[in-house]
């Protein structure tokens, strides 16, 4: 039940008034296909904002990922590490492959992939791969193995091949822990993919999110902090590479005038149409993470002095969050409520919110799948809430969610 009152919306889309241009050229010109110059364009402008060397421009995140994987050779059997805490787009590639993903959990600080927990993670698949496949099989692999070099001693050069990816998540728009991460990732000959569906225009060091591993991913899900209704980019310095990407994207279909493939492909390209779109979004993102930036501000200026309610702070001058979506924590020890009792009270004034994201290493369908944790992700979910966050929303529709808090904080203490 609703209270009649007008819905606000977690994260709405927020145009700009720049993307019809883009779109009647498409129009006028009769680019109604899965490529074309706002197609070309949008990589271009993408890889100049993130100063990064090339972007393939896809149909999703996760179509990223999965494109991301496949030329990192991931294959059945193989292993990839992945930040538990995250949406399941992040893991469910890894399972179109027939790969194993191993889950790790998170650091309190940022939400995000604890490194500690990384380096466990890739002694312990060893350990897990020898139980499994007996000494027979590690030292076929060990006199198989050419093409790693030197590795820790925790861990022996036959297993660490089968280690194919780490994919740690820039969760709500707060940079991971990349130092530690690809410190981690460099000492084990691991390359890193990095998720950053929800963090453009976050920077860590100064550098953009997304440019630091072998790999980044974006999403444009209508939701984000810009969007093309729908769509995703894959970032890599790599310009060999994501060319791959682009030839596997169109159906991989060999240079011959009549449809030859001499491989499996993916229709996985953006649309000229949608691109379009992205190009006039790009064009406003600073003023986009501004203003993500302020409504974070917003609340917790108007929330902080509640007890047991508590936000995430940027760790350090080294990081630098979109703010993309704006969470809190409840604790229901000293507040006398919960997440999901807060959560139905909002829904009850047609507020829309969201718990944070339930660890994948409790998603049944990964109920088999190994993982390293420490308990931090599991409380995340159980106490955390997504507020109506969208760049769009005016200071009386934030007043009225910070109102209804209050109201509900203060009836339950």
């Amino acid at each position: 039940m609703s209270s009649g009152k007008k819905r606000i919306y977690l994260s709405s889309p927020h145009m700009s008034g720049h993307e019809m241009k883009y779109i009647e050229e498409a129009f006028r010109d009769n680019w109604i296909a899965p490529l074309g110059p706002n197609v070309d364009g949008f990589e271009k402008e993408l890889a100049a904002y993130l100063g990064a060397k090339d972007v393939a421009a896809l149909s999703s995140g996760s179509a990223a990922i999965h494109l991301a994987l496949v030329l990192l050779d991931v294959q059945p059997g193989d292993y990839v590490i992945v930040q538990s805490f995250t949406f399941g787009a992040t893991a469910f590639p890894v399972r179109y492959l027939g790969a194993t993903p191993v889950f790790v959990d998170s650091e309190p600080g940022t939400w995000n992939m604890d490194p500690v927990l990384l380096e466990k993670a890739i002694i312990g698949i060893s350990g897990e791969y020898a139980r499994k496949h007996g000494d027979e099989e590690t030292k076929r692999q060990r006199d198989k193995e050419t093409k790693r070099k030197s590795r820790s001693p925790s861990v022996p050069q036959s297993l660490c091949h089968l280690i194919k990816a780490i994919i740690p998540v820039h969760l709500y728009g707060m940079p991971s822990n990349m130092d530690e991460i690809l410190r981690i990732a460099t000492k084990y000959g691991i390359p890193v993919i990095e998720d950053a569906a929800e963090a453009l225009g976050s920077r860590y060091n100064g550098k953009m999110c997304g440019t630091f591993g072998k790999f980044g991913i974006l999403s444009f899900n209508g939701n984000k902090i810009i969007t093309t209704s729908g769509g995703g980019a894959l970032v890599s310095d790599d310009e060999e590479l994501i060319s791959r990407a682009r030839f596997l994207s169109t159906q991989a279909r060999d240079p011959a005038p009549h449809y030859q493939h001499s491989q499996i492909g993916y229709n996985y390209r953006m649309s000229n149409i949608v691109a379009g779109i992205g190009r006039g979004q790009l064009e406003v993102i600073e003023e986009r993470v501004t203003a993500r930036r302020k409504i974070f501000e917003f609340y917790k200026s108007n929330l902080s002095d509640i007890k047991g309610v508590s936000f995430i702070d940027e760790p350090g001058q080294e990081y630098f969050s979109n703010r993309w979506l704006t969470t809190i924590l409840i604790d229901p020890e000293i507040t006398g409520c919960n997440r999901e009792d807060v959560r139905i009270a909002l829904e009850k004034e047609n507020i829309e919110t969201r718990p944070l994201w339930k660890p994948m290493h409790l998603q049944p369908v990964f109920r088999d799948c190994l993982a390293f944790v420490n308990g931090t992700s599991e409380d995340l979910f159980n106490k955390g809430l997504c507020l109506p966050s969208g760049s769009s929303l005016r200071e009386e529709e934030l007043s009225r969610v910070v109102k209804v808090l209050r109201r509900v904080f203060g009836e339950m203490a």
